[in-house]
């Protein structure tokens, strides 16, 4: 019995811009650990660990996750946590989680927490919701990754 072996060369997509992605569970402390491996990405990525930019990213990952953890947990399900450099010279920040029937809004009238996404608000360039099949749904932001307080 002979062996041979076999060379196969696999083409590699482009790499385009840096992304991390990493699942979590849909706990309190999921979140806390997204946004700490959130901050250790980027600092990775070359950003200074005490920087504006740095801190709004961390604060906006805060809020998304703990959104994704209290509105749209399912039992047995978790979020996920995409971070990509854009081109463009800002950082998307994404948050899948299963709960695609329910779509947030940003309302300053929010009696008893809610404000989340109103600090996500002030924070991001952008920000919105997308629906991710087949039943979930991705809320981004994107804040600037090229100077501190630039919106």
């Amino acid at each position: 019995m002979t062996s041979e072996s076999v060379e196969i060369e696999i083409p590699q997509p482009a790499t385009s811009a840096p992304q991390f992605t990493q699942l979590f569970s849909a706990t309190r402390r999921g979140a806390r650990l997204a946004r700490l491996l959130a901050v250790e990405q980027l600092v990775a990525w070359g950003w200074p660990r005490d920087s504006e930019r740095i801190d709004a990213a961390a604060l906006v990952v805060a809020e998304l996750t703990a959104n994704a953890v209290l509105h749209g947990r399912l039992d047995g399900r978790g979020f996920r946590l995409g971070l990509a450099l854009l081109p463009s010279g800002r950082l998307r920040i994404e948050v899948t989680d299963p709960r695609g029937e329910r779509r947030p809004t940003a309302s300053p009238e929010a009696v008893e927490g809610g404000r989340g996404l109103i600090i996500v608000d002030a924070l991001a360039v952008q920000w919105g919701v997308d629906t991710y099949p087949p039943s979930a749904k991705t809320v981004w932001a994107e804040v600037s990754a090229t100077r501190p307080g630039s919106r």
